[in-house]
């Protein structure tokens, strides 16, 4: 059964710069911790990544998975969906970005996972706990 995180927190940092950072995917290995490796495997006519293998950390292993990324909303969304993994069968989510009044950023998580096996529910609030520290992570980025 798939499980639903959200999470949202107000960036320092505009809405551009937020947005910048986050469509860089080839450098989340250098600020996502559990992020292991990238590769971007097709672009869209406007280069940016549109197929993206990564490695990562999950569960005490490795895991691999690809993803789909969709810029139709950009850039207030980013959103993604899987096309293959090996131990999820299903990871969908997107960035929301706002404009705060005070020239910050709110951004809103929204992930949608489904594992091949299932885990027990502290096991899944854990690896949850991880993978939403990504907007942490961001937060962390764009305000250095």
């Amino acid at each position: 059964m798939a499980e639903t995180a959200s999470q949202t927190t107000t960036i320092a940092a505009p809405p551009d710069r937020v947005w910048e950072i986050a469509v860089d995917l080839e450098h989340y290995p250098e600020w996502a911790r559990d992020v292991k490796d990238v590769v971007v495997r097709a672009r869209d006519e406007q280069g940016r990544p549109t197929e993206v293998e990564f490695r990562a950390s999950a569960l005490g292993r490795s895991t691999h998975y690809t993803l789909s990324y969709d810029y139709s909303a950009a850039p207030t969304v980013l959103a993604w969906s899987m096309l293959r993994g090996d131990i999820m069968r299903t990871i969908d989510g997107a960035y929301h970005f706002s404009p705060t009044s005070d020239g910050g950023t709110e951004v809103r998580y929204d992930l949608i996972i489904d594992l091949v096996v299932p885990l027990p529910g502290f096991v899944k609030r854990r690896a949850e706990v991880r993978i939403l520290n990504t907007v942490r992570e961001l937060k962390i980025r764009a305000e250095s």
